[in-house]
């Protein structure tokens, strides 16, 4: 594996706008396995109410990227801040009580649960909360409210989809992070996916999501991160890499439908 970048102007500049961040990574050095990293130096910051999207070819280290920021992946180098408190390899359930919300890509829903049940799960560690949060879930997600008695297992992945991401803000979070939540979807529930990604972000939640339709997930993100080979390639607003001729030639056109590990 490749070193972990040094310091340069661009690095710096980017590092400097990341002050007031809600959530930040530095230079991270990550993987599965001792000495072998996925990650080589990655950097990544997101501000209060932003939406941040993560593209890139297979196994550029995004999903691993968002594991490493939900303590899932353990990370060898580098810190990840939230707010003022460092959270490197802090335990998933610590950092959910902290206020980061994860929504996997498979997986994400207790199937013989029903709607109600997968959204009181959300909030075990706090259930004195679920009232106003399951207020707050379904004002977003209304169709969640009205099939609450309906067992998850028998939804359309769109769906199921739209309870994983419910269960993750019943405990409020100041960030949350989505895997591929596009992923195996039909059109038209992807596009549903990323308007209510949007909502979401909208009512204050700040977004950090990894997305294999890289074009859509540049239309609706703030700021976006080009992943390869476990570091930084490209970073600016959706629009600026959503238009790069750079960007659009080496990613754009050969992203494929999975991701890495």
């Amino acid at each position: 594996m490749s070193d972990a970048p040094t310091t340069t102007p661009e690095r710096d500049a980017h590092l400097a706008a990341a002050t007031g961040a809600v959530l930040r990574a530095d230079n991270l050095l990550a993987g599965y396995l001792p000495g072998v990293n996925i990650l080589n130096g990655a950097d990544l910051y997101c501000m209060p109410g932003e939406l941040v999207g993560i593209i890139g070819p297979n196994g550029a280290g995004k999903s691993t990227l968002l594991k490493a920021l939900f303590g899932l992946v353990t990370i060898h180098e580098g810190t990840v801040m939230l707010k003022d408190e460092d959270i490197t390899n802090k335990r998933a359930d610590e950092l959910v009580t902290k206020g980061i919300g994860f929504v996997p890509q498979t997986n994400n829903v207790f199937p013989s649960l029903t709607i109600e049940e997968n959204l009181e799960m959300g909030c075990y560690q706090a259930p004195k909360k679920f009232d106003d949060r399951f207020a707050f879930v379904t004002e977003l997600f209304p169709t969640l409210g009205q099939r609450r008695k309906q067992r998850a297992g028998s939804l359309s992945g769109g769906e199921r989809q739209m309870v994983a991401m419910g269960r993750a803000l019943m405990m409020d979070p100041s960030v949350l992070l989505l895997d591929e939540p596009s992923a195996g979807l039909s059109p038209v529930m992807q596009d549903e996916v990323f308007v209510q990604t949007r909502k979401i972000n909208q009512a204050g939640v700040s977004v950090v999501m990894v997305e294999q339709n890289a074009a859509r997930c540049l239309q609706i993100a703030d700021r976006g991160y080009v992943l390869d080979q476990g570091r930084n390639a490209y970073t600016g607003t959706g629009k600026q890499l959503a238009t790069d001729p750079k960007v659009i030639e080496l990613y754009l056109g050969t992203l494929g439908k999975s991701d890495d590990a």
